[in-house]
This record gives structure tokens, sequence and C-alpha cells, in this order.
């Protein structure tokens, strides 16, 4: 899916960026010299797009909090996520950094962020635990770890992170098995015989879709 173009020089190879992104976009040259970004969807689910970026979640990558014995804490869903900046947001960001004296250093090639989520199930809340931002190599250039967790219920309906979160829910709410699968740890004798609807990902509120 193509999104954004910015005018850069070719790069080759996939870079890996942070925490679990390891698997990053390429980067194709057109004719006319733009680079154009593009996801790979078989990785990356794509949620929406505003005025100024694209919003996407690594599926392949979401999984349940490994707790120390190995075994799965399905109470804890770890979601990485990227957001890919159009010019106009790239400049936003540059000058509130260097509103807060930032450095600024590489973020003349500021590509968007990745955000590594993590849901608390049973106390409906969602916190960024780890923002980086990221050039157009999906190499990182500054994190943030200060977000703090935040109540589901006390979203807005328009506020951006209301439809994002709630559509990441979902598809973990449908897809559970597969992530518990895929999850690195093993399920506790316990967890193991839960019913599908005693899984905290089904306990959950899930805001509803508007309209």
């Amino acid at each position: 899916m193509k999104i954004f173009t910015r005018r850069k020089k070719l790069f080759a190879g996939l870079i890996s960026a942070a925490m679990l992104f390891s698997v990053t976009p390429t980067f194709a040259q057109e004719d006319d010299g733009e680079i154009i970004t593009e996801v790979p969807t078989a990785i990356y689910t794509w949620v929406q797009s505003t005025a100024r970026a694209n919003y996407w979640f690594n599926h392949l990558h979401m999984g349940y909090r490994v707790k120390d014995d190995g075994t799965l804490d399905l109470n804890t869903l770890m979601v990485p996520t990227v957001c890919i900046y159009d010019n106009v947001q790239i400049e936003d960001v540059i000058q509130k950094r260097r509103w807060r004296k930032l450095s600024t250093k590489g973020y003349d090639r500021l590509a968007g962020r990745a955000d590594y989520l993590k849901f608390d199930l049973p106390k409906g809340t969602v916190q960024v635990a780890e923002r980086v931002d990221l050039d157009d190599t999906w190499a990182p250039l500054d994190k943030d770890v200060s977000g703090e967790p935040l109540e589901l219920k006390s979203l807005p309906s328009k506020d951006i992170r209301y439809n994002f979160y709630r559509t990441i829910l979902e598809w973990a709410r449908a897809h559970n098995e597969e992530i518990i699968r895929r999850s690195r740890g093993t399920l506790s004798e316990a967890d193991a015989a839960l019913e599908p609807n005693e899984m905290p990902i089904n306990k959950i509120f899930i805001p509803p879709a508007e309209g």
C-alpha cells in the first residue's frame, strides 16, 4: 500500500527500528527521484489515515507478555505500531523539538514514529510504553518512555486514538488463539483451562464503533 511520498536518496534493504519493530518497510526509487515508503501488509494492518499521518499495527508481532517463569500473562497485550507522517507533520515535530530545546540531529530525515503499546486488559488501560522517532530507513532517532496508562473509557470518540485502539483490540479478540500460538511463552495450566469467554481479551471493554 503506497502512502505519503518524500524526495530523498535511495535506501536499500531492511533496517531494524527498535524493540519488536524488527521487520521494516522497503524503499523504492521512482523515475522522478521520489522515495515511496511501503509498509508490508503481510506484517502490518492499516487502520486509518488522517490529513497528517497513516496508522498501522504490527499484527505479526502482537503478543502477550511473558512472565519470568515462561508462562504468558494473558492480562497484558503488547502491540507494536507505526505512524507514518506527511511533510507538514514532520515539520511540526521538528519545530516542537526546537521549542523544547531537544536535539534535531537526523530529523531532516524523520519519517514517522513507532509506538509500543501495552494494554492492561483487566484494568481497561493502554500505555505507550515506548515511543521511537524513526528516520526514512526506520532507524531510531530518539525515544520516549514517559507514557502513562490511559483508561480506554476516557477517550472521546473524536480522538484519533479511539478508533485506532478499538480496531487493535477487535483484531486481537478475533485472533486470540493465533496470538497465543505466536507468543513466545506457554499457557499456565489454569489459563489453558479457561473457556474462551473467560479470556481477558474477551472481557475487556472495547469502545464501540462510531455511528
